[in-house]
Order: structure tokens, then sequence, then C-alpha cells
């Protein structure tokens, strides 16, 4: 275990599911790997919200930019009025 992060093999993960769900459930994030690379990973749920948030962080406060810049294209390809 890495700080709040557990290691395991996507073998470990199949053959102790239960374990490792319990884990989850205490908040540790887990890492699954196979032959030695990372291929995936278990959040808790709690941690989703703030992934998610986290990850659209920007996109949804330029969604005014996006509109002007399709009205602009708009215009150029289709000569459309405002």
């Amino acid at each position: 275990m890495i700080g709040n992060t557990a290691v395991a093999t996507a073998t470990e993960m199949q053959n102790n599911f239960g374990r490792y769900l319990a884990i989850l459930q205490e908040g540790t994030e887990i890492i699954v790997t196979k032959n030695g690379r990372e291929v995936g990973r278990f959040i808790p749920r709690e941690a989703t919200v703030s992934y998610l948030t986290d990850s659209l962080t920007g996109i949804l406060s330029g969604d005014t930019e996006i509109k002007e810049a399709r009205k602009e294209r708009m215009k150029e390809r289709y000569a459309v009025a405002d």
C-alpha cells in the first residue's frame, strides 16, 4: 500500500475481490496492474464526484466562447446572419 493507495495485480483482484472491495469501502484507491503495467484504478465513490468536477474545470466556464466560435464558423461557411 502506498499512502492511501493500494496496488494489486489483476490475478490478486480476481482471487481476493471481497478483500479489495472492503479496502475500497474504507476510502483507499486501488491501482490494478497486469504484467507489471497499470491497467486501471478503482476509486472510492466519494472521490468520483471530486474527480469528475476537477476534470471538467474550465470546460463549462468556456461554454460561451464555444458558442461564439460556432456562430463565427456558421457565418463564414453559410453566410448566416446574427
